[in-house]
């Protein structure tokens, strides 16, 4: 669905690879745990610990992989379509290989990982089919996949995913809004099933990070979901 006639702000947008190079420089202290950290942790039919390989599509910063190394000692690789947001990912440590990629279309060997995680990208994507495509591609049948997302509803609201520049000028990046039944027809279509999903609303731990979202109390404001392949 198209974002245009939601945005309520008008900020000057950047395709996703542009937009976050430069906001690669300010992200790990912008962005939210809440959003995706303590729906991860939520998940009861992932085994982190027991996973043998595992990929962090969309792997940002690295701050994915840090949560994941906590829990697991399983060889994590990262993908991502910023070498600016790469860099940082480097400095962590933690990933045993890191790609500059498209997470539509990552050239990695098929059927490799186990595990994937993708975490706060799909709405940068027009179409979802590619992702869960990909996804089917490079997971292991028995394997799972676990999207987090920002959630559609604070799209349709007109709050689009963005980031201030030095001189304070915010800036959004490209942005699409699917719906969670679009994730769902285009898992399906992809040979996946749900095994689970959760939203997170905008809470008091949220607020005492971000207080002047006080009139947004209650709003759901991200959602994860785990998929494994369909017999």
């Amino acid at each position: 669905m198209d974002f245009k006639p939601f945005d309520s702000r008008n900020y000057a947008t950047l395709p996703p690879a542009e937009g976050y190079d430069q906001w690669s420089r300010s992200y790990d202290g912008s962005v939210l745990d809440a959003m995706d950290m303590r729906l991860l942790e939520r998940l009861e039919t992932v085994d982190w610990a027991n996973a043998r390989r595992i990929l962090d599509l969309a792997c940002g910063t690295g701050r994915i992989g840090s949560w994941l190394r906590r829990r697991t000692d399983a060889p994590i690789d990262g993908v991502d379509v910023s070498e600016g947001m790469l860099a940082h990912a480097r400095k962590r440590g933690v990933y045993a290989h890191l790609t500059l990629a498209d997470i539509r279309q990552t050239s990695l060997p098929p059927t490799q990982y186990d595990l994937c995680v993708q975490s706060l990208a799909d709405e940068h994507l027009p179409n979802l089919a590619p992702l869960y495509q990909e996804a089917a591609r490079l997971i292991t049948p028995t394997g799972l996949f676990v999207l987090v997302g920002y959630h559609p509803y604070c799209l349709l609201r007109g709050h689009v995913t963005h980031f201030h520049r030095g001189d304070g000028e915010p800036v959004a990046i490209e942005s699409h809004i699917h719906l969670l039944s679009d994730h769902h027809a285009a898992a399906m279509a992809a040979g996946w099933a749900l095994c689970e999903l959760h939203e997170g609303l905008i809470d008091d731990e949220l607020l005492a990070s971000k207080p002047k979202w006080s009139d947004r109390r209650g709003w759901p404001f991200s959602f994860a979901c785990v998929w494994h392949k369909r017999d």
